[in-house]
């Protein structure tokens, strides 16, 4: 979300100063051009493979600009936007290999939703100074970081629950359980790490490890419902 990036180029100054934009890495019109051209690349070939793919990019793209210019500032609709955002490559690709979404599919939608959102609402808890100075109402700047540790990690908790479900309806195989197993108990490993120091520096440290966490998760999707 490059287009992120450009809207988040002052908060970055004194949230993450080493980006791309605030280090002087890239310029702001730089980044505008690269995100016009993505865009236009991006839905062009999504006509090409059917129409219902250009409506599923058409309104992941509308979800993003909304996200970037109004959805951002709001705190937690905008941390749930960010999750359609990464939900919807599962429904993409089901459209483009089947042209439907499966109950399956939606099961993993709903996983990397909410498990999204709670990484969300923990980076809110790094972010909170310059969150606070640019007027970023998150959860960790209205409620304080202890309110929306405990958010994150009841966001996480429902992601986790979700999980055994597909496979007691047998909608995946028994290589979704090792990975799906890992991933849990990553998640819950770093939910009670969360709620015991819920300070910006082990946010930090959480929000990246459930970043590779999202890649077990992955990995019980991929081989859960191909092999």
């Amino acid at each position: 979300m490059a287009i992120n990036d450009y809207y988040d180029r002052k908060i970055d100054a004194l949230n993450e100063p080493s980006r791309p934009i605030p280090s002087g890495l890239v310029g702001p019109r730089e980044v505008l051009s690269f995100v016009l051209v993505f865009s236009v690349v991006g839905l062009v070939l999504a006509v090409l493979v059917s129409v219902l793919c250009l409506a599923v990019a058409v309104v992941s793209w509308v979800v993003v600009v909304a996200y970037v210019t109004v959805g951002k500032r709001s705190g937690l609709p905008g941390n749930l936007l960010v999750s359609v955002c990464v939900a919807t490559p599962f429904v993409y690709g089901s459209v483009i290999v089947v042209g439907s979404v499966e109950l399956n599919v939606w099961f993993f939608v709903s996983m990397a939703f909410l498990a999204n959102t709670g990484r969300e609402i923990t980076k809110g808890i790094v972010d909170v100074v310059g969150d606070r100075a640019e007027g970023v109402h998150t959860l960790a700047v209205r409620f304080g970081e202890r309110a929306a540790a405990v958010a994150a990690v009841a966001f996480y908790a429902i992601a986790v629950a979700l999980t055994p479900v597909p496979l007691l309806l047998r909608l995946v195989s028994l290589w979704f359980a090792p990975f799906v197993l890992a991933t849990d108990v990553g998640l819950i490993g770093c939910s009670v790490l969360l709620l015991i120091d819920f300070g910006r520096e082990k946010a930090r440290k959480i929000k990246n490890a459930v970043l590779v966490l999202f890649v077990f998760g992955l990995l019980a999707f991929v081989l859960g419902v191909l092999v």
